[in-house]
């Protein structure tokens, strides 16, 4: 075992997170665990597992699950194709007749990719194969000073044969762990805690003075800005909603009408504006959204996508956090004529 590897077991003995999903081998468990971790921090990603977890112990169980159940469950954490894909996932796994057990049959699971399935053949199963995460990329590109950016093809091969070479094979669980953990606590992107890291001495970063520098990422990306009006129509204590369709963002949660440029359904004009302008942040783009509350003594027609449900059970129904911050307001308009 090289020195590089040891270090790290021997830091993560000492200093490594102590999560709900490490006291296990089922698969499951950890399988869900990284699901849910993809885009989440373990502190918000904590209470969705157990709550998972306690909703449905088995994948049996989440594969019978609606998708309206597993998306209303997910509501909050974002990213909403990865509970879609979830749910098929448990799917392929109860036809398979259980939890496949090599690299390529994990990575044939609807929502794994090389990450994903490392990480679970190698905590799960025992494995070796190396993760690579943002904190894998920011640890390796630090200690061995790689200039590479980790958002390239070539940066991924050189990072992914890197991460690979310094597996200890027989503690490929241990390691992967241990190496995440060391990057989310002591080689963090902010104020990395040099000065009482036992890499220290060996690390290239640190003696080059060149630990803000790495790793290195090609800005590629350029947001955009989108604009949103949503009316809350209520009617006879019903309000009308619709499922978001495919092809374009939260697919399969609901929201309620959407005017777009020259709706003809409702007069914007006749509803009250509770908010404008709300930003919302996305990976690809900023939406601007604006609120408003109508109340019509009929309900108008508005399509056949919409339907109309107690107001009562709105909450029956996943919405984008966006949403949730439209129903805030529009409880607190209403609460305040009490």
């Amino acid at each position: 075992m090289n020195d590089f590897a040891l270090t790290l077991l021997n830091w993560f003995r000492e200093n490594g997170r102590e999560l709900p999903w490490r006291e296990t081998r089922d698969p499951y468990a950890i399988w869900l665990s990284e699901i849910i971790l993809q885009q989440t921090q373990v502190k918000q990603g904590w209470s969705y597992w157990e709550r998972f977890m306690k909703h449905w112990p088995t994948v049996e169980a989440l594969a019978a699950a609606s998708e309206d159940e597993v998306l209303r469950e997910w509501q909050g954490l974002g990213y909403y194709s990865r509970a879609r894909n979830l749910h098929f996932a448990a799917k392929q796994i109860v036809a398979m007749g259980g939890f496949p057990h090599t690299l390529d049959e994990i990575k044939t699971l609807k929502g794994v990719g090389d990450y994903t399935a490392a990480a679970i053949g190698s905590i799960a199963f025992g494995l070796p194969a190396a993760v690579v995460d943002g904190n894998v990329y920011r640890v390796l590109s630090r200690y061995f000073g790689v200039e590479t950016p980790i958002n390239t093809t070539e940066g991924k091969k050189t990072f992914t044969a890197l991460a690979q070479s310094q597996l200890p094979e027989k503690e490929a669980s241990a390691y992967n762990q241990a190496i995440m953990d060391f990057g989310a606590i002591q080689c963090t992107p902010q104020s990395p805690q040099c000065d009482v890291c036992p890499l220290m001495e060996s690390c290239v970063a640190f003696r080059e003075n060149r630990v803000g520098q790495l790793p290195v990422k090609l800005k590629t990306l350029k947001v955009k800005e989108r604009h949103l009006s949503y009316v809350y129509i209520r009617c006879d204590g019903f309000v009308a909603i619709h499922r978001r369709g495919a092809g374009d963002i939260w697919q399969g949660l609901y929201e309620p009408f959407l005017v777009e440029e020259d709706d003809k359904h409702v007069d914007i004009k006749q509803c009250l504006l509770l908010k404008s302008n709300v930003r919302h942040v996305l990976t690809h783009r900023i939406l601007l959204a604006d609120f408003y509350l109508y109340e019509p003594k009929e309900r108008p027609f508005l399509g056949e996508e919409y339907i109309w449900v107690e107001e009562k059970e709105l909450e029956a129904y996943a919405v984008p956090r966006l949403v949730e911050l439209m129903y805030e307001e529009v409880r607190a308009v209403l609460g305040n004529r009490k």
